[in-house]
């Protein structure tokens, strides 16, 4: 009688046995980051089915045992096939690893691997992550992911790079079939959307038992770092056009010299736009080749770029910041002078000055501008003009083409503009680089008879006849400007340069 009593209660409360499987479930999920795989879940709707019917018919319940025995011991004994291993990782080594260890590499040096070879010692799993040290944005970049399998289990599963904020990558998971005491190498191509530094900390892999009922979630640290430039395709394609000159298809215009530079540097093949007054006929005579001589130009002149990092250059167009387009046409400027032989200098700032580079020349400058704005952001704070002016009035005595690229689009901003550009006015020669805001003019441009748009199209109006009359007051102070759309800033920034650098007004 007490037999069958147990046996009616159990049949009332079927649950207690599930609870009883689900128990060391609930255990190994805390513990160790295993979790019951889709088929585990599955199978187990058997002995849920199994005892729904044991309330109806409670004879069933020593079936219900049978199969909740079963499934136990088959769960138990996959698990045991479940690897373990101790978990290690290398990535690539940063610049203060590098000094630590005595290592001398250039920060700005492309190509090459970060990481030293790593061991795969007994009894661990170990990670290696092999990338270049620099790329610009939206280039795709290779990527190595190396797994040491030094354990006496296989693993089996998925693997998964980290992919930070502003990284994509194809593919972004690969299958694992890891044998014992053996390694395999998986490679992607990793496209960065945003520059600056992204670091990668981890790589996540995914293993299953043999039964595939079980899955652990192992997470092995591997430290990386990725310098993301500029996209730097543009100082290539100038290079290029001007070897073939053919600059103009690029908006930049050959801008006629006043007077002429008397230094000699050297001979060269006659070109449709040279001047036939310096055609050398000896040396034509002598190579039966029209020969030119090309004069030195003057290789005195300094060039300042100052970038707002403030709220005001926060706003996008076509799909990148108002920095991230001056950014681009102060490094082709740069690019540009420092080819000319000039000296070419770089301050960011917003609410304090984030980084200065004195005027330089040289090959290496250009080098030495990315790493000095390449991981600039614009930062929602109020810029300081005073600063910035006194760090540069400061730092910089010599005459200088000093060029603020910035947005104006209230008068406190555009009367501290106005104010500290006119104060260079005879020590420098002052540059402002306004950038336009292109729907106030589709605004001011395309009224209708829609109330809203007509009263819309007359405070866009309004706007740009007071930004007219703030470039008119800087002009009258003697400030150089340059008022262009984002977009669109490259080419007149390059011709404005080169048109000084002819007028000779430094």
């Amino acid at each position: 009688m007490g037999g069958n009593s147990t046996l009616l209660w159990l049949s009332t409360v079927p649950w207690l046995l599930l609870v009883a499987i689900a128990a060391p479930l609930l255990l190994a999920v805390w513990r160790s980051q295993t979790y019951p795989t889709r088929v585990l879940v599955g199978i187990l709707l058997v002995p849920i089915l199994c005892s729904l019917l044991v309330a109806l018919w409670a004879p069933l319940l020593l079936v219900l045992a049978i199969v909740d025995g079963v499934i136990l011991v088959i769960a138990a004994i996959d698990y045991i096939t479940l690897p373990v291993a101790s978990r290690g990782g290398r990535g690539t080594r940063t610049a203060e690893s590098r000094k630590t260890s005595g290592v001398g590499e250039a920060e700005g040096e492309a190509g090459g691997s970060q990481s030293d070879e790593p061991s795969a010692p007994a009894g661990r799993l170990a990670a290696e992550r092999k990338l270049p040290r620099t790329t610009s944005i939206n280039a795709a970049t290779p990527s190595e992911l190396t797994l040491r399998n030094g354990t006496r289990r296989t693993f089996r599963g998925f693997v998964r790079d980290d992919l930070p904020e502003g990284i994509e990558a194809e593919p972004a998971v690969h299958p694992v079939l890891l044998p014992p005491l053996s390694k395999a190498t998986y490679t992607a191509r990793v496209t960065p959307t945003r520059r600056g530094v992204i670091d990668f900390q981890r790589v996540y892999l995914e293993t299953f038992s043999a039964l595939r009922l079980w899955k652990r979630q192992i997470v092995l640290p591997v430290a990386s770092r990725l310098n993301v430039y500029p996209d730097m395709k543009q100082m290539a394609e100038y290079a290029l056009l001007a070897r073939t000159d053919r600059l103009s298809l690029i908006g930049v215009r050959r801008t006629r010299r006043i007077g002429q530079d008397s230094d000699f540097e050297r001979l060269r093949d006659y070109t449709p736009d040279d001047n036939y007054r310096h055609i050398d006929w000896r040396s034509t005579a002598r190579r039966h080749k029209l020969t030119v001589r090309q004069f030195q130009s003057d290789q005195s002149q300094r060039i300042m770029l100052l970038l707002d990092c403030g709220r005001m250059m926060t706003n996008e167009r076509a799909g990148m910041s108002l920095l991230d387009h001056s950014l681009n046409a102060a490094l082709m400027m740069a690019y540009v002078a420092l080819s000319q032989g000039d000296s070419v200098g770089m301050l960011c700032f917003s609410d304090r000055v984030h980084a200065y580079l004195p005027p330089r020349g040289g090959r290496n400058q250009l080098n030495r501008l990315l790493q000095a704005g390449f991981d600039q952001f614009p930062r929602l704070v109020e810029s300081r003009y005073d600063q910035a002016f006194l760090h540069l009035s400061n730092h910089c005595k010599r005459r200088t083409l000093v060029a603020l690229m910035t947005s104006v689009i209230d008068e406190v901003n555009a009367g501290q503009v106005v104010d500290y550009l006119g104060n260079l006015v005879g020590r420098h020669l002052p540059l402002g680089l306004l950038i336009r805001d292109r729907q106030i003019f589709d605004a001011a441009d395309h009224p209708s008879d829609d109330p809203t748009r007509l009263y819309r199209a007359a405070v866009a109006a309004e706007i740009l006849c007071w930004r007219d009359q703030l470039i008119h007051d800087l002009r009258h102070r003697g400030s150089l400007v340059l008022d262009v759309f984002p977009e669109e800033m490259t080419a007149p920034l390059v011709n404005e340069y080169l048109r000084i650098k002819a007028d000779h007004l430094l």
